[in-house]
């Protein structure tokens, strides 16, 4: 297919940049000129295979997002043997920045019976050493929604041991320091000692340097207090590390406001959030897409292009109005931040190593990460911290939490399907 001459614009030379790499200072994202950062994001997976490849996809959708506002994308599966210099280009020179989540369908970190061995271990530094060149990589994924149900949270240290090994292997490498992090499911009575057990124990090259949130709490119409976001904030208050929103956009009832975006980035939340990833760019059977491909199609239809009842690939069109909801509503929010020349992180919090609760956490306090190779025996030994003697008790909240949608293909952890609804509840 001939190029457009705005799609040719923005596929532009490989070895220009438009874009300042961004890195992590305490508990915020500053670009290389010092300007904070704030992502604007969406969920972008058309299939269960790469995004990254077909540059003349990327260029339509590029144009597209730039109107909306979109300066990231989180891209949940890549081939790291494909290439990628076309794509990240495009969206370099649409000043759009990309997430990678680094494990592939067969190589996560499974929940009821973990382990993490030299071949997770080397697939997901097969993606990092295949990204890291890009300056619009913003960041790195460790798991996506690894746990799922409260009796799950014993596989939380070889979350942060694959954290560990994947920081260790960026800074032997001498590779720029791209945060390292994980993107969690909002689960009301485990969030609390997750997003601090992740952070704690005083050895940062242990710790992710990013938090994330998978919440579909807010539901429009809603409020900052009927949501839950306030919950949230108070847990989010001076987080040692970048903390964000990895999924968010609740489609029931419809249509979808936004209202959110106007939270995230207004005077309750600024000071501790860096924004937000929008579920999702394309049209599904779940009807959180912000474009389409073309009409539904019967579900045994076949096609280069088309898989699930959907076209995946091809001239996005705005499903409306949420489209136009989202791009009136991130027009209007243009959040500043502070410079990193006058920023001081030293009033960041250190959380201590929450202890276990009856509520479902079971991770007592700081423990010994696993070692590469090493699986679950059903205990850890217990360690110091190197900030005190690090077992406190969050309390866990009571945010109304609405199930995360069906994400078929996109952004779809092993596994998870059938529990999806176990989370509709009120604590």
């Amino acid at each position: 297919m001939k190029l457009s001459w705005l799609s040719a614009a923005l596929l532009g030379a490989a070895t220009t940049h438009a874009v300042d790499t961004v890195t992590a200072v305490g508990n915020k994202f500053f670009t290389s000129k010092g300007v904070q950062f704030f992502a604007k994001g969406i969920a972008y997976q058309l299939t269960e295979d790469d995004p990254l490849v077909d540059a003349e996809q990327c260029s339509r959708d590029a144009a597209l997002m730039k109107t909306l506002g979109t300066n990231a994308l989180r891209v949940y599966h890549v081939d790291p043997k494909a290439d990628h210099d076309k794509c990240m280009s495009v969206f370099d020179n649409a000043g759009i920045y990309l997430m990678i989540d680094l494990d592939t369908f067969d190589t996560y970190i499974l929940p009821n019976d973990p382990w993490w061995n030299q071949t997770q271990h080397d697939r997901y530094t097969e993606v990092m050493d295949t990204f890291i060149k890009y300056d619009n990589v913003l960041a790195f994924f460790v798991g996506n929604e690894i746990i799922t149900m409260r009796n799950q949270s014993n596989v939380a240290p070889y979350i942060k041991a694959a954290s560990r090994d994947m920081k260790t292997h960026r800074d032997r490498k001498g590779y720029r320091k791209v945060p390292v992090g994980y993107s969690a499911a909002d689960i009301a009575e485990l969030r609390p000692m997750l997003q601090d057990y992740l952070t704690c124990g005083g050895n940062s090259s242990e710790n992710v340097d990013f938090f994330a949130l998978n919440s579909y709490s807010w539901c429009d119409p809603s409020t900052y207090l009927t949501s839950g976001y306030d919950n949230l904030q108070k847990q989010a208050k001076d987080f040692p590390v970048p903390i964000l929103f990895s999924e968010t956009g609740c489609n029931v009832p419809g249509p979808r406001l936004f209202d959110d975006q106007e939270a995230i980035f207004g005077p309750e939340m600024i000071r501790d959030w860096s924004g937000s990833i929008i579920y999702e760019w394309i049209e599904e059977a779940n009807h959180y897409g912000l474009i389409s491909y073309g009409p539904p199609v019967a579900p045994t239809a076949t096609g280069a292009s088309v898989k699930g009842g959907f076209v995946r690939a091809g001239t996005p069109t705005p499903v409306l109005p949420d489209f136009d909801n989202l791009s009136k509503k991130w027009a209007s929010i243009t959040p500043t931040g502070v410079a990193s020349s006058d920023y001081n992180p030293s009033h960041v919090s250190t959380r201590a190593c929450p202890a276990s609760t009856p509520s479902g956490w079971l991770v007592n306090g700081n423990v010994a990460l696993p070692t590469l190779g090493e699986t679950f025996k059903g205990t850890y030994t217990p360690i110091p911290s190197a900030t005190g003697s690090g077992t406190t008790e969050p309390s866990p909240t009571s945010t109304k939490n609405p199930a995360p949608p069906n994400r078929e293909i996109a952004g779809m952890s092993a596994g998870l399907v059938g529990v999806m609804l176990f989370f509709t509840f009120w604590l």
